[in-house]
């Protein structure tokens, strides 16, 4: 019987053993999609206590504080953080075979050292100990991103965004590199017209023009397009239900726009144009730049409508959706294709149901030009787990090449939550070691730990035309 969470956790062969200490376990980390806050890093800010790096934001750890029966005045209400911390610890014994037991105990072992399991017997000693050192002058943000070996972080950020707190780190820069992403998300987002016209409005300030036609909304958005740019940005980045790709033309979007303008409900099939235009501009001036566009897809999102009236969104009321995928993807992708404008892209997967048309649909569009120039995402969200992670890996193994895979990222808002990317590499190590085992590949550890080590921090480093040293 195997250790709980020793030194060879997941891995199940002497192989997989020496896969992960040998080739994998020192790997810096590239984190190229999180939403960790800018302005701490920036101030480099030390947390109170346990619940303030661990708890909140975490809108994994409140989903299963609810399942687990929490009352929310616990979760994201007005109890204490003492208080909040311990119904987490008296949640974590009930989350057997779901990721976070494992992440729990993988953060409390990598940051602080704590191998006692978390449990209302052990709450309270290990919440002063790690809050103890959360407090110390080692354990400010930069320096938990330091202890994890992170090399670059990239945030996700807003095209409202001034970006101040990116540049006051880089003028300080201390180990890492952090980079904003652009997310134009709000940006296409014309369902509701009197929160994009106030959006719009906002624009109109920050870049001090008129903003009543079309052309003059592209305009101010290439202006911030290209100020991202200047700071360092080489990756964007879109959280959809799907790709949109309806047919349009230049005079419909034009009409639509001021139809927005004019405080106007759109219909659905107007929506849908604007939205597939947004994107196919979003993708150009990407490509005009060299950077690597990012499309998270596959999320129904707030479906709890009156839980999301009282938080917000991002407060753990999304599910895995089963939109249809296949043909507005590969409608999105060809038509850039055929104009030689479609960049270096990343698309992310929520619904496992659709991991071999993701895999097969991003070699539809590799080109010879790059190495894995269209990437299948590592498994997202839901599927950032055991089983998720595996299918994704099994999918595009079977249908793409593995080799040629940009690995893991945290997509995280917490700064403890880097342990994610070993979680990945020793499942990796694990696989590969599987299939020597049975004779699917050759006993070849140097040939084997090459490929290794370029999934784990190679291959994204390759990728991504960040301007840093790394």
């Amino acid at each position: 019987m195997k250790a709980f969470l020793d030194e060879n956790f997941l891995l199940q062969s002497t192989i997989a053993e020496d896969l992960y200490h040998t080739y994998a376990k020192d790997q810096p980390i590239i984190d190229y999609h999180n939403h960790l806050p800018p302005d701490q890093v920036a101030q480099n800010v030390n947390f109170d206590n346990l619940t303030q790096a661990w708890l909140a934001g975490d809108h994994y750890k409140w989903r299963a504080m609810r399942a687990n029966g929490v009352p929310e005045d616990f979760i994201t209400g007005t109890k204490t953080d003492k208080e909040k911390f311990m119904q987490w610890a008296a949640t974590v014994p009930n989350t057997m075979r779901n990721p976070l037991y494992h992440w729990t105990h993988l953060e409390l072992q990598r940051y602080f050292d704590i191998h006692e399991r978390l449990s209302p017997e052990s709450a309270s000693r290990i919440y002063d100990e790690a809050s103890e050192q959360l407090r110390s002058p080692a354990y400010t943000t930069r320096g938990l991103l330091n202890k994890m070996n992170v090399k670059v972080i990239c945030t996700t950020d807003d095209p409202l965004d001034s970006l101040a707190h990116h540049q006051h780190y880089a003028a300080e820069a201390e180990g890492f590199n952090m980079y904003p992403a652009f997310r134009p998300d709000k940006a296409m987002q014309v369902d509701n017209t009197a929160l994009f016209n106030s959006y719009v409005d906002t624009l109109e300030g920050l870049t001090n023009r008129s903003i009543q036609e079309f052309q003059q909304y592209l305009d101010a958005l290439k202006a911030r397009h290209d100020f991202f740019a200047e700071q360092g940005c080489c990756i964007s980045d879109h959280g959809l239900p799907h790709l949109f790709a309806s047919p349009y033309t230049e005079q419909e979007i034009v009409h639509i726009f001021r139809t927005i303008r004019a405080g106007k409900t759109l219909s659905c099939s107007e929506s849908d144009k604007f939205k597939s235009a947004m994107l196919v501009h979003f993708a150009e001036w990407d490509h005009e730049k060299g950077w690597v566009q990012q499309f998270h897809v596959g999320a129904f999102r707030n479906t709890n409508s009156r839980m999301f009236q009282q938080l917000g969104a991002d407060t753990g009321w999304d599910s895995i959706g089963d939109y249809k995928q296949g043909e507005a993807l590969y409608q999105f992708l060809d038509r850039l294709d055929k104009e030689n404008k479609l960049a270096k892209t990343i698309i992310y997967n929520n619904n496992p149901v659709d991991n071999e048309l993701f895999a097969a649909m991003t070699g539809n569009f590799n080109d010879g030009s790059v190495a894995g120039k269209i990437q299948y995402g590592s498994g997202w969200w839901f599927q950032d787990q055991l089983d998720g992670m595996t299918k994704q890996i099994n999918a595009l193994s079977n249908i793409g090449l593995l080799s040629q895979f940009v690995g893991m990222l945290t997509d995280s808002r917490s700064f403890l939550s880097f342990p994610r990317h070993e979680y990945f590499r020793r499942l990796l190590c694990n696989l590969f070691a599987e299939d020597i085992r049975q004779g699917l590949l050759p006993h070849d550890l140097p040939w084997i730990g090459t490929l290794i080590r370029r999934i784990c921090y190679d291959n994204a480093k390759a990728y991504f035309p960040f301007k840093g040293k790394l």
